[in-house]
């Protein structure tokens, strides 16, 4: 008897923990998202409220206007931005600072998250020959420039569930085909879930066919 209740008991705590760990890793991406919002309406409430200050308006007396009125600066100067870093002052400014030690390893590092890059800057998400005899193992081209081998291209196999590890291979562009559905981010998500949610899945796709898949050469071509 006193076995059957102490047996109840560890599959009872046994489940709390369980439901425990379940809420937790279903608060983590919510609370970690509320978090980064709150971060930038504070930085919006600060900027706006130090600019109606300026031009002499109670920024309390109108604390939505003055949010909006934010929002809206601050969409406008990243536009601004985004044009000014492909013009010649943008470039010699970004010069200058790449003089300064370290900045250009920290450019590179933040650039990894950049999924608004075109040309042989985009990151795409390729299939290679994998470690096993008949299968493809998934990475990202972080840039379509050839590699120091002529016809190769540089593919990085990144490590799950932290993806900030892998490992490079340098593959002759016949033997890369191209996920064209697939960003930096679906790829991260792929990673994170260690499997349990298939690419295809989070593409919202069906599963291909390796030929239906355009080899980088075919991709390039374009």
């Amino acid at each position: 008897m006193f076995d059957n209740i102490k047996s109840y008991f560890g599959h009872g705590k046994n489940h709390i923990f369980t439901v425990i760990l379940k809420g937790l890793f279903w608060l983590a991406p919510i609370v970690a998202i509320t978090l980064i919002i709150l971060w930038i309406y504070d930085n919006i409430n600060a900027l706006t409220k130090a600019m109606f200050e300026f031009i002499g308006i109670n920024p309390l007396h109108h604390p939505f206007l003055w949010t909006i009125f934010g929002v809206v600066i601050l969409a406008l100067i990243a536009y601004v931005v985004g044009i000014f870093v492909e013009t010649r002052l943008g470039n010699f400014i970004q010069k200058l600072y790449s003089k300064i030690p370290g900045y250009q390893t920290i450019k590179e590092l933040v650039n990894i998250f950049n999924t608004s890059k075109s040309g042989e800057k985009k990151v795409l998400v390729v299939l290679i020959k994998g470690f096993t005899t008949e299968g493809f193992n998934i990475g990202l081209m972080y840039s379509t420039k050839q590699s120091v081998v002529k016809d190769h291209y540089t593919v990085t196999l990144s490590m799950t569930p932290i993806p900030n590890g892998g490992f490079m291979f340098e593959v002759p562009k016949d033997k890369i085909f191209v996920i064209e559905e697939a960003t930096f981010d679906s790829n991260l998500q792929y990673l994170l879930s260690m499997g349990v949610k298939s690419l295809a899945d989070i593409l919202n796709i069906e599963p291909k066919n390796i030929e239906e898949f355009p080899s980088l050469d075919e991709y390039l071509k374009k």
